[in-house]
């Protein structure tokens, strides 16, 4: 009774941790869109220094209260637009500090011109004057900046003490700037590396050699493998029969196979199958031969039997590989069930499309429909293979030339993550016809797998790369892993 309670708590227990590990890799994919970034920012960060703020400048009553509006809608321009026109430290400080200044030096020239004794007064005339003067000075000084206003004109509601009130604004706009400075240096400029999931890994690659041809498909998943300095290739070889996969592996030399799941191999005494087996080794022992002499990379190669897909399955796990690279295959005009299952297991997968004989993709086309995930893993992935002396194309289409401002903000914090030459274009067009229209501009077309779109959307509309055909580059097909089955230990069906 006693063990059946434990075993029920401990596998209780365990189902949680699986639920809180897809929970926890499901806001980390959400997070990596900027958008989403930068409005949770907003949500934690301005709240919390307007309350730091607050705290400090409640030594005077009277005053708390005039800070909120300047610093809290400064803050929220910060930390909203990190990398926009309002977003400089010095500019927020200087223009808040001069804003609260002017309507200070408004109030005193209000009272020497009208009143004559020295008093201080408050009318429409120097409410009007220190929004003039807060515009010429920062203007002339070039730290405008929108809550410069708003601290020109509270000044003016604290008349017995402008000058502590401008000591005010300037020790909180520091605070605030001083903070938002760390936030900006030390995490969003840094977000690739400290969120995005294929720059910290995807470097171990395992490419199923498959079809007549697999060498360049081999190639491509070699050149995303070493852009990382861990990165390495494992190449998969599924023969139908058990005798042949002994055979093969023990012509390459490797140490251990991948057993099948019926456990062991059978001796060899078919001379037939020893010599279909080592020419297979061979053929593979080249292309393994062809990965580490041109792209200076490891590999690795793996021969089983059995089911392809169960295969590809263990072999992720037993190589620790973060990355599939399988050729592109279809069935009936539609993406094949194996590549359709690879795009469903727990790790980042590309199908690619040989079109060509190149076996370098310098000129990369990456359309991108909507920020998120599947965006950065195709500018990454894309960087990669163009490198330092390529070029990559970034581009989204719109409808209405009133789209166009934000598609190009939505471009602009995609691919400001990134290194290398990297352009973006936004095109008033069907992407169906753009790239058709530019594909032979470019070696290389990469596009997202559209999984994330419902069932319903991918039959009324199937996705772009199915509709692709006859391109004069080659295509690939970028897919997510799927975080409802996040986590290693799920990878073999366990």
């Amino acid at each position: 009774m006693f063990d059946r309670l434990v075993d029920a708590l401990t596998d209780a227990a365990r189902r949680l941790r699986r639920v809180e590990r897809r929970e926890l890799a499901a806001f980390a994919r959400w997070v990596e869109n900027t958008d989403n970034l930068v409005h949770l920012s907003v949500l934690l960060f301005v709240p919390l220094l307007i309350a730091v703020v607050t705290e400090l400048s409640n030594v005077v009553q009277r005053f708390s209260f005039l800070l909120f509006p300047p610093l809290a809608s400064g803050t929220y321009t910060l930390f909203a637009n990190p990398e926009g026109e309002y977003s400089e430290p010095v500019r927020f400080v200087a223009g808040l500090t001069a804003g609260a200044a002017c309507g200070w030096a408004a109030l005193r020239i209000e009272a020497l011109l009208f009143d004559g004794g020295g008093e201080v007064l408050v009318t429409p005339t120097a409410a009007a004057f220190s929004i003039l003067l807060a515009g010429v000075v920062t203007w002339g000084f070039g730290v405008e900046e929108p809550s410069a206003f708003s601290s020109a004109l509270l000044v003016l509601a604290a008349p017995e003490r402008p000058a502590l009130y401008v000591g005010f604004i300037f020790a909180g706009s520091v605070i605030v700037a001083a903070a938002f400075a760390v936030w900006r240096r030390q995490f969003y400029q840094q977000r690739a590396e400290l969120l995005y999931g294929t720059m910290r890994a995807d470097d171990h690659v395992l490419v199923p050699v498959r079809g007549d041809d697999p060498r360049r498909t081999a190639l491509f998943g070699a050149r995303l493998a070493a852009a990382h300095e861990a990165g390495k290739v494992v190449l998969l070889d599924v023969v139908s029969d058990e005798r042949v996969a002994e055979a093969e592996h023990s012509a390459l030399g490797s140490p251990t196979p991948i057993a099948p799941d019926d456990g062991g191999f059978s001796d060899i005494d078919d001379p037939e199958v020893e010599s279909a087996a080592v020419e297979a080794a061979e053929r593979l022992d080249r292309l393994a031969s062809t990965i580490r002499t041109r792209v200076g990379i490891p590999c690795e190669t793996v021969v089983t039997s059995g089911d392809p897909l169960q295969s590809v399955r263990e072999t992720v796990t037993a190589t620790n590989c973060d990355l599939v690279v399988t050729q592109y295959e279809e069935d009936r005009g539609l993406l094949s069930e194996f590549v359709r299952s690879v795009f469903r297991f727990p790790v980042d997968a590309v199908a690619f499309r040989p079109s060509t004989d190149r076996e370098r993709w310098r000129r990369v086309l990456v359309p991108v429909a909507r920020p998120g995930d599947s965006a950065h893993a195709m500018v990454d992935f894309a960087t990669r293979l163009a490198g330092r002396s390529g070029s990559v194309s970034v581009c989204t289409c719109i409808d209405r030339e009133v789209e166009r401002r934000r598609a190009e903000e939505r471009l602009a914090d995609v691919v400001e993550t990134v290194d290398g030459p990297v352009e973006t274009r936004v095109a008033r067009s069907d992407v169906l016809q753009f790239i058709e229209a530019n594909a032979d501009a470019y070696d290389l077309v990469m596009l997202g797998s559209s999984r994330d779109r419902s069932p319903a959307s991918r039959v009324l509309s199937p996705p772009t790369f199915e509709k692709v055909r006859d391109l004069d580059c080659d295509v690939a097909v970028v897919d997510r892993a799927d975080v409802g089955r996040f986590g290693r230990d799920r990878i073999g069906g366990n």
